[in-house]
C-alpha cells in the first residue's frame, strides 16, 4: 500500500461477494449480498428520465450545487421530515449519491484526528469515509435482542466529548435495521451543545421503517436544528440506485464549505438524472409509493425470519437487511459466507470490518430476491451447517 490514508481502511467484503456470485453464473444462486432491489423506480422518475437524453440542459456541468429544481425538491422533503424550513439556495446542494455527500459533509466538518460518533455495527463504508478524512471512529455498541437491535441514549451521548467532530447517525441503520428516535436525540442536544459538535444524518433509508411510523429526524429537536447536517439519497427509498443522486440539506453557515468540497471532489452530479429525482420527491404519491415498496421489504424479511427460526437471526426494524450470529454458530463471518455459498447456493457478505461487532455476523440482504425465491432458504441454511 503506498499511502498511508489506506493504511487502516479495509475493503467492505460486498464487492468481493458481489464478483464472486456474477462469476458463478448460477441462476439457482440467492443473491443475498448486495444492496441492490428489484423493484422499479418510481414510473415518473423513469419518463422523465427518458425526456431529459434529449434535453440539452440535463448535459451540462451547471450549476454546480445542483439543478434548481432537485434543491427545492430536496430542501422541502426534508423540511417535511424534520418539521424545518430550509432555503434551496443556500441551505441545500445536490451531490452525486448519499455517499459522495457523507464524505463531502465529513470533509467540511472533522478535523485530522477528531472523533466521529457512531453506531455498531455500521456499514464499513462509512467507517472507512471516516477513516479516509483522518477521522477516528468511536463506536457505540448496538445491542440484539430477541426484538431486534436497540442502542442506549445514555451509552450514545456519553460517546460524545471534547475531541467529537461529529455523530453520524443512520435510521434504520445499515446492516442492523436498528431505530434511532427522540430519546436519542434527547440524550445528544445537551452533549452536541456542550462540545459543538454535528449531527450527520443518514437519511437514506428513513422512511423505509417496519413500525409504520415517521422518521425521528435529529433536526426536529430545537436544540439540534442548527447543527444537523442531513445527508439524503434517491438510492433506497426511490430504488434509483443508477441515477447517482443525492443532496445534502443544513444550515447555510457549513453548506458552503460542503459546496467547497464538492466543487473539489466530484465537481458535479449526473445531469440527466436531477429533473427525475425531483420528480419523483414532489410526486402526489410520494409517500404511498414509499410505502408500498417498504410493505414489499418487509414481507421478505418475514419470510427470511420463518425459513431461519432456527437459526441466530437479529429481527431488522427497518431497512434492506438482517444480521445472523455466525459466532454462536462457532464459526466466523467468512466461514459462514463460504459455507452458505458453495453448500446452501446464498450469497452473504461477512460483516468483518463493520465494526467491532460486525467480526460476529454475516448479513443478508433481502430487497433484491422475490418471496418465491426465498422460499425454502432454511434448507440451503442446513445443507450449509447441518
Amino acid at each position: 500500500m503506498s499511502v498511508s490514508r489506506l493504511r487502516h481502511i479495509p475493503g467492505i467484503g460486498v464487492d468481493t461477494m458481489g464478483d464472486a456470485a456474477d462469476a458463478a453464473h448460477d441462476p439457482d444462486l440467492l443473491r443475498l449480498e448486495n444492496l441492490d432491489t428489484d423493484l422499479r423506480p418510481p414510473q415518473v422518475a423513469l419518463d422523465v428520465t427518458h425526456l431529459a437524453i434529449d434535453d440539452d440542459a440535463a448535459n451540462s456541468f451547471l450549476p454546480f450545487q445542483g439543478k434548481t429544481e432537485l434543491r427545492a425538491a430536496a430542501a422541502a422533503h426534508v423540511g417535511r421530515i424534520a418539521g424545518v424550513p430550509y432555503d434551496p439556495a443556500t441551505e441545500c446542494l445536490s451531490v452525486a449519491g448519499g455517499l459522495n455527500g457523507v464524505l463531502n459533509v465529513l470533509l467540511a466538518t472533522v478535523e485530522p484526528g477528531q472523533e466521529v460518533v457512531v453506531c455498531d455495527p455500521i456499514y464499513a463504508g462509512l467507517v472507512n469515509r471516516i477513516r479516509l478524512v483522518g477521522g477516528v471512529p468511536r463506536h457505540v455498541r448496538g445491542t440484539p435482542t430477541k426484538d431486534g437491535w436497540s442502542v442506549d441514549p445514555d451509552e450514545l451521548a456519553a460517546a460524545v466529548g471534547p475531541n467529537t467532530a461529529a455523530v453520524l447517525a443512520m435510521s434504520p441503520a445499515m446492516p442492523t435495521g436498528a431505530l434511532l428516535d427522540d430519546t436519542h436525540w434527547n440524550a445528544l442536544a445537551p452533549k452536541a451543545v456542550e462540545h459543538d459538535c454535528w449531527i450527520v444524518y443518514d437519511a437514506a433509508m428513513e422512511r423505509i421503517r417496519f413500525d409504520g411510523r415517521a422518521p425521528a429526524h435529529p433536526a426536529s429537536h430545537p436544540a439540534l436544528a442548527d447543527r444537523t447536517l442531513t445527508v439524503g439519497s434517491a438510492s433506497k427509498e426511490l430504488r434509483m440506485i443508477g441515477w447517482r443522486v443525492g443532496w445534502v440539506v443544513g444550515p447555510a453557515r457549513i453548506i458552503a464549505d460542503v459546496h467547497l468540497v464538492g466543487l473539489t471532489n466530484v465537481v458535479c452530479q449526473v445531469g440527466i438524472a436531477q429533473q427525475a429525482v425531483a420528480a419523483a420527491l414532489e410526486a402526489p404519491d410520494a409517500e404511498a409509493d414509499v410505502a408500498a415498496a417498504t410493505r414489499v421489504w418487509q414481507q421478505r424479511c418475514e419470510l427470511i425470519l420463518d425459513e431461519l427460526a432456527d437459526y441466530p437471526c437479529v429481527r431488522p426494524h427497518g431497512g434492506w437487511s438482517l444480521l445472523v450470529d455466525t459466532a454462536a454458530l462457532g464459526l466466523s463471518p467468512a466461514d459462514a459466507s463460504d459455507r452458505l455459498f458453495r453448500q446452501g447456493q446464498v450469497a452473504a457478505t461477512p460483516m468483518t470490518g463493520w465494526g467491532p461487532s460486525g467480526d460476529d455476523y454475516v448479513r443478508l440482504v433481502f430487497a433484491n430476491e422475490p418471496v418465491e425465491r426465498l422460499r425454502g432458504l432454511g434448507e440451503r441454511f442446513r445443507a450449509a451447517f447441518g
